[in-house]
């Protein structure tokens, strides 16, 4: 039995908002030499068949954390020591913003899953800049881009702007969210109209690499659509998929009851299910995110489509040492089928 086992029955009597916290906040200690350099030796898998070359940077391995853990970018070197091959951090939006009102986030233990409505809470982009701008990131950094709430449609371009420049020098590509379910006034941004308002402002101003986050509830025309766009203005990646907002019937937790989105393993079925669908009809790295908890759950995106892999909840539930068994698992999962790097599984799915 390791720390976190003895640890977590004492986390999870907490709520999870109040475990998250205490959590992110050991991590984002953890961060601080010599502490990171030990955690490092010992969670850390340096294999040069994990690593993808990507969105114009290296990645050391393709499993990341995705947006929503680091919300203000506190915990980056500290995820990286435990393994992580690199750190979405963000949502970050224009202002700060307290989020929605508590509780606003529910484990349902039974179904390996979370439900969150936290509201795109964080410090604001001039905050979250400073910090990146003095990281020194030891992994590449993305920062989830978000809109601000008192904002409108017609104002959303500004305001996405208005954040990329805040964060800009610090980071190593750009994810613009329009597809957040717990915040409002995103429906309105999943149009094909409202969508190439916002990139083609951040483009105007030099966002680069620059990807885009899907829902996982769009129907596919809708996709498709929004694909059209991403080749048409040479966007650079798909992050396939954000949070849901439906409800599996196979859910047995009472907590399913409850509104906001829904990530772990109830949807990755679903978001391995959509990045296929992207993979098959962009020619730009896709990073695959929903129910990543194991090295075959990580395997099956890859070889979907995906560059790169992301989860969020699977390390709540799993705890710290998550990177390191996938991505050892990944090795064994690559020698077996015969690839001699995770970039030649990229795709061995696909027609």
């Amino acid at each position: 039995m390791n720390a976190y086992d003895i640890a977590k029955p004492l986390l999870f009597s907490l709520p999870a908002e109040t475990a998250h916290g205490l959590g992110h906040g050991v991590v984002g200690l953890a961060g601080h030499a010599p502490v990171d350099r030990a955690l490092a030796r010992h969670y850390a898998v340096d294999d040069p068949r994990l690593r993808v070359d990507a969105l114009e940077t290296s990645f050391p391995n393709p499993v990341g954390v995705a947006a929503g853990f680091d919300k203000n970018a506190e915990a980056v070197r500290g995820l990286a020591a435990l393994g992580f091959g690199f750190v979405e951090v963000g949502g970050v939006t224009a202002v700060p913003q307290s989020g929605n009102q508590r509780p606003r986030m529910f484990r349902l233990r039974a179904d390996d899953a979370v439900i969150n409505r936290m509201g795109l809470n964080n410090d604001g982009a001039d905050a979250v800049g400073e910090r990146l701008a003095a990281l020194e990131a030891p992994v590449p950094v993305g920062v989830n881009i978000a809109k601000s709430e008192h904002v409108d449609t017609a104002g959303a371009p500004a305001d996405y702007l208005a954040t990329y420049e805040e964060v800009a020098a610090g980071g190593d590509f750009f994810v613009v969210n329009v597809s957040c379910p717990n915040s409002q006034g995103f429906e309105e941004l999943q149009n094909r109209e409202a969508m190439e308002a916002i990139l083609t402002e951040l483009q105007d101003a030099g966002a680069a690499p620059l990807l885009i986050k899907l829902s996982p509830d769009l129907p596919e025309p809708a996709v498709a659509d929004t694909l059209d766009l991403v080749t048409e203005l040479g966007l650079d990646g798909v992050v396939a998929t954000n949070t849901s907002t439906d409800r599996p019937d196979s859910l047995e937790s009472p907590n399913r009851v409850e509104t906001g989105g829904l990530s772990g393993a109830p949807i990755e079925a679903r978001a391995t299910e959509m990045t296929r669908f992207v993979a098959e009809r962009v020619d730009v790295p896709v990073v695959g995110v929903g129910g990543v908890a194991t090295a075959e759950d990580a395997y099956r995106k890859i070889r979907a489509g995906a560059s790169l892999v992301q989860l969020y909840t699977a390390f709540l539930y799993r705890g710290p040492a998550i990177a390191r068994e996938i991505n050892l698992g990944l090795l064994e999962l690559l020698e077996r089928d015969g690839f001699d790097s995770v970039e030649a599984a990229v795709g061995a799915d696909l027609d």
